[in-house]
């Protein structure tokens, strides 16, 4: 990611952490309704789980300009995730839930410039979950 796109993410993201929790709800509920299978794969409290979505998005937001510290923390996300029954299809509407929350949360705020700086960052950490998750499978086998 380019510094210019790091520093619109950082703004953009900085508009949404007050309202996490809500955020984090129309989240979910564009998830749901973009693929409604997906709900099975989330147990338990989805406030909490909607806690945690947002923490893991904030540190990758503040790691953006330490991909060392960044990638290992995707990695182990990635393999983790292969737990939980997500698979590479998954990703795309995952991305594709994202994008759309942030442009109903950000209203005006959602540039186009925001939107290319959030899709640069949501492809480095779907690449690397995804290449994580591959390697645990592989080495299961």
């Amino acid at each position: 990611m380019t510094p210019v796109q790091i520093g619109h993410v950082r703004r953009s993201f900085a508009l949404v952490e007050p309202i996490a929790p809500q955020a984090a709800a129309l989240f979910y509920d564009n998830l749901f309704t973009a693929d409604p299978s997906l709900r099975q794969l989330f147990q338990g409290n989805m406030a909490q789980q909607g806690s945690r979505l947002m923490t893991m998005i904030g540190a990758a937001v503040d790691l953006l300009e330490r991909p060392d510290a960044l990638v290992p923390v995707l990695r182990k996300l990635g393999a983790r995730h292969v737990n939980y029954g997500v698979q590479d299809q998954h990703y795309a509407t995952v991305g594709a839930a994202l994008l759309k929350t942030l442009q109903q949360g950000l209203g005006n705020a959602y540039t186009d410039e925001v939107h290319a700086a959030w899709v640069a960052l949501y492809h480095v950490v779907s690449e690397t979950m995804m290449d994580a998750a591959r390697g645990s499978v592989a080495r299961a086998a």
